[in-house]
């Protein structure tokens, strides 16, 4: 870093309890600190909160959370009972019963609000503490053009706890 040629450092799929140990050795050494921590989240997978999500905000690291859309499941693009596409993330994955009634609950409360639920995944995302941005996949142009505006929906308070009932926290 003394260099300039590394500015930040971050860290991914580390646990809260990582984060702290990395940091204590960081201190011990008098080197960098984690700026940032990349996992997995999304409406569907909310395991970081109960640990990542809180050692992020004690040591004021933000995070770039991936898979956003659960693996393609939240783009609005797949339904329960029809067949998928071969070679994307989710023709390999079994979507669980469960997964599919918040998938469609969620689905149901965007329409009502006149969006998307590629709308609703980024746009609760973007309302999380600590996020600082999304990382989001695309194979098209058309993809990266509604990724990019999908985060414009500034969800209230009782949006995020519709959210929530749909697809509550672990």
């Amino acid at each position: 870093m003394d260099q300039g040629k590394v500015r930040f450092v971050g860290c991914s799929n580390f646990s809260g309890a990582q984060i702290a140990e990395a940091r204590a050795v960081a201190a011990a050494h008098d080197w960098c600190d984690f700026v940032t921590a990349q996992n997995p989240y999304s409406l569907l997978d909310r395991a970081i909160e109960d640990d990542v999500i809180p050692a992020c905000g004690e040591a004021g690291m933000g995070i770039l959370p991936y898979y956003p859309l659960a693996n393609g499941l939240l783009s609005g693009k797949y339904r329960r009972g029809t067949p998928w596409p071969g070679g994307t993330r989710l023709s390999e994955w079994r979507v669980t019963d469960i997964e599919w009634e918040q998938v469609e609950g969620l689905a149901r409360f965007a329409r009502a609000a006149g969006r998307s639920l590629l709308d609703l995944a980024f746009s609760w995302l973007a309302a999380q503490p600590g996020i600082l941005s999304v990382i989001a996949g695309a194979t098209s142009p058309d993809q990266v053009t509604a990724n990019a505006g999908a985060a414009g929906w500034r969800l209230t308070e009782a949006d995020l706890g519709e959210a929530d009932r749909f697809a509550p926290p672990v």
